[in-house]
């Protein structure tokens, strides 16, 4: 009979990180479909249902050329966001200068997103010193880029059709919730066409290189266009193909 390998060497299967809480999430949902400037519904979505997503796509970024040095720095990309010299420091026609553009036509900051996380994730979870946080952090500071980058607009159709991209690159189930339900909650005459932009969104996002794992320090001063091509990002075409006086409401 064989003897049983002391505890200490014994292989011992991981806990999941985080477990997944669907009713919270169908709440979040409903409040977010009642108000779609309520960003902090979608964190409280996120952080429902998104379970080892940070972890799985963490471990992805180490595997990357750049991925080690860029989760050794652990630049806070908020912090950067933020520095109006930096943002200043952009070039005419970068990824960066259409950045700070959309910022200011849109009356953002990556301060009120920052605001926005603290309502729908308690704060001892979101910014305690762990590398699975900071991925978190990360891509929630890099959405507005997102925004910029793939050619969507802040109105409802947009949101959801960057959602569903962001869903193909990280692969949280909070982005599939939102956008599933998006999807389904298509109305009026341009319906049709809003959900064939939602599903292109998510080709998009497919066919698309993994933006998690770019060094935003670099891709910022890169010129808008090239940053696409090198990225795999073609034109929206189903996205623009809506009229945008209905890109809201044939959503909410």
């Amino acid at each position: 009979m064989t003897a049983l390998a002391p505890a200490s060497t014994r292989t011992v299967e991981p806990r999941r990180h985080r477990t997944r809480d669907w009713g919270r999430a169908v709440r979040a949902f409903q409040r977010l479909m009642a108000d779609k400037e309520d960003t902090s519904q979608v964190f409280a979505i996120m952080h429902a249902l998104d379970g080892d997503a940070c972890k799985v796509d963490y471990v992805r970024l180490l595997a990357t050329p750049d991925g080690g040095r860029i989760a050794y720095q652990r630049l806070e990309l908020s912090e950067k966001l933020m520095d109006d010299a930096w943002r200043a420091s952009f070039p005419p026609g970068s990824v960066g200068a259409a950045y700070a553009n959309f910022l200011a036509t849109e009356h953002l900051s990556a301060a009120g997103m920052i605001d926005e996380s603290h309502k729908g994730i308690p704060p001892e979870e979101l910014d305690r010193f762990h590398p699975y946080a900071w991925f978190f952090r990360r891509v929630r500071d890099l959405h507005d880029v997102w925004h910029v980058l793939t050619g969507y607009g802040r109105d409802a159709l947009g949101e959801m059709c960057l959602v569903a991209f962001s869903f193909q690159e990280t692969h949280g189930l909070g982005w599939a919730l939102i956008a599933g339900g998006g999807f389904l909650r298509a109305h009026g005459p341009a319906a049709g066409k809003a959900r064939k932009a939602i599903l292109e969104a998510r080709r998009r996002g497919k066919r698309a290189a993994w933006l998690p794992g770019e060094d935003y320090e670099k891709l910022l001063f890169e010129p808008l266009e090239d940053a696409r091509r090198r990225l795999g990002l073609t034109p929206p075409v189903a996205y623009e193909a809506v009229p945008a006086d209905l890109r809201n409401l044939t959503i909410i």
